[in-house]
Parts: structure tokens; C-alpha cells; sequence
């Protein structure tokens, strides 16, 4: 079984089942699983309606992290 951030972002939605699929599909990052979408889902196994709720959420959740976090840049450079 593969172990990297994508395996366990899939076990915290109890979803491990999907990592080696996923990996093999190229979704091996978060940045690339924020673009999963219900074609990507098909290409990778993911039937169980429930089971694709679950990830499109959690797609959502990273994006809005991402939304959330880019206020947040900041420089250690002195002003000029």
C-alpha cells in the first residue's frame, strides 16, 4: 500500500480503499486532487454515490483552505 499525503487524506475520510487507484490515475498531491471532478471519479473506481459525496466535500474543503490561506503570505524582506 502506498503511503504519501494523498493515502492519508483518503484514510481521514475513511476512504483508504481509493489511494492506489488514485496514485495510479495521477492523483498523487493534494494540488492535483483539487481538480477531481465526477469524470476523474469514474476513471478512478469511485461508484458508491456516498463515496463521491465525500471526496467532492473534501475537494471543496481544499480549495477553500487554499482561499482562505492566500491572505497570508508575507515577506521577511525590510520595506525598501
Amino acid at each position: 500500500m502506498c503511503t504519501n499525503i494523498v493515502y492519508e487524506w483518503l484514510r481521514t475520510l475513511q476512504l483508504p480503499q481509493y489511494a492506489e487507484s488514485f496514485v495510479d490515475n495521477g492523483y498523487d498531491d493534494l494540488e492535483v486532487c483539487k481538480q477531481i471532478g465526477d469524470p476523474d471519479l469514474d476513471a478512478i473506481g469511485v461508484a458508491v454515490p456516498h463515496h463521491r459525496r465525500r471526496i467532492h466535500e473534501a475537494v471543496r474543503r481544499l480549495k477553500e483552505a487554499d482561499a482562505a490561506a492566500a491572505g497570508l503570505y508575507f515577506t521577511l524582506e525590510p520595506p525598501p
